[in-house]
């Protein structure tokens, strides 16, 4: 079995780790750190927005039980497309929406993703999600592993945010 990572930013990591943390194929999620220029930073360095990096979370996942344009799929449930700097109640820089690829093949798989859901019209503003190289993953202080786990009534409240944006947005035709 060949283990393969995504690399997904999409606002608050707490709310991006549960809704690929329990399914089948997926090894293990950590939140953590990427795309900015300091190495190993902390909570506190990336909130004050000079480090450049943003709150993400790695997943290590089977690609024979789940597919990275699996991953993908989910990833835009889980995030506005079209907000470049922030998600829903968190605002800035480090909450930025990003799909970090490992290769040509993840970036490919992704960028056919992004211009499908552009061409849905599910969507009047332009999606603006980016998708760049993998760069370093600094994983995040133990206090933020498995958040929903350990703050189930604030991850509650922030995922009812996120569901309240998809019923708002994702509907089908």
């Amino acid at each position: 079995m060949a283990i393969e990572t995504a690399v997904f930013a999409g606002g608050c990591f707490w709310c991006m780790v549960q809704p690929f943390d329990s399914l089948p194929g997926i090894e293990k999620v950590r939140s953590g750190y990427t795309g900015g220029h300091t190495v190993n930073p902390t909570y506190e360095e990336v909130s004050s927005h000079t480090t450049g990096h943003t709150e993400a979370v790695k997943i290590w996942f089977d690609p024979e039980k789940i597919t990275y344009a699996e991953l993908v799929e989910i990833y835009w449930e889980q995030t506005d497309p079209t907000d470049a700097m922030g998600q829903f109640q968190d605002r800035g820089d480090n909450y930025r929406p990003v799909i970090f690829v490992a290769d040509e093949k993840q970036r490919q798989i992704a960028e056919q993703s992004k211009a499908k859901l552009a061409a849905s019209g599910r969507f009047t503003d332009p999606i603006v999600t980016t998708i760049e190289d993998v760069k370093p993953f600094y994983e995040a202080e133990e206090y933020h592993q498995e958040f929903y786990k350990k703050d189930p009534t604030r991850e509650a409240l922030e995922m009812e945010q996120r569901l309240a944006f998809k019923l708002a947005n994702w509907q089908q035709d």
